[in-house]
C-alpha cells in the first residue's frame, strides 16, 4: 500500500490545520491508520490512530482534546485535524498504517507515507 500525506505548513499557534493521507493499493493493509510525528532531534511519537473495522481512535496525551483523527473509507483518506497548536507540535508528521490492530508503536507499521512538515510559531 502505498501512503501519500499532504497538508503541512506554517501557522501561528491556536491556529489549526489539517492533514490528510490517501492510502493506494491493498486497502486490506490499512486496516489500522496512523500518524506520527518527529520534532528535530527527538524519536518519531505516536500522536492518533483510527482503526477501520470499528471506527475505534486513539490519541497520545499531548494531543487528546486538540486533535481529532477520522477517515473516509470511500476515499481511503485519513485525516487529522489538528487545533488550538502549540509551538511544541512542530514536527514532521507521517501516516502509517498496518492490515492489524497495531496502534502506537512504530514497529506495528509497515507502511510509511513520506513526512508533511508542520511548523507552528509562537
Amino acid at each position: 500500500v502505498q501512503l501519500q500525506a499532504s497538508g503541512g505548513g506554517l501557522v501561528q499557534a491556536r491556529d489549526s490545520l489539517r492533514l490528510s493521507c490517501t492510502a493506494s493499493g491493498r486497502t486490506s493493509s490499512s486496516h489500522t491508520m496512523g500518524w506520527f510525528r518527529q520534532a528535530p532531534g527527538k524519536e518519531r511519537e505516536f500522536v492518533a490512530a483510527n482503526i477501520r473495522s470499528d471506527g475505534s481512535t486513539y490519541y497520545a496525551n499531548s494531543v487528546k482534546g486538540r486533535f481529532t483523527i477520522s477517515r473516509d473509507n470511500a476515499k481511503n483518506t485519513v485525516y487529522l485535524q489538528m487545533n488550538s497548536l502549540k509551538p511544541e507540535d512542530t514536527a514532521v508528521y507521517y501516516c502509517a498504517a498496518n492490515a492489524g490492530y497495531g496502534i502506537t508503536t512504530t514497529s506495528s507499521y509497515p507502511y510509511w507515507g513520506q513526512g508533511t512538515l508542520v511548523t507552528v510559531s509562537s
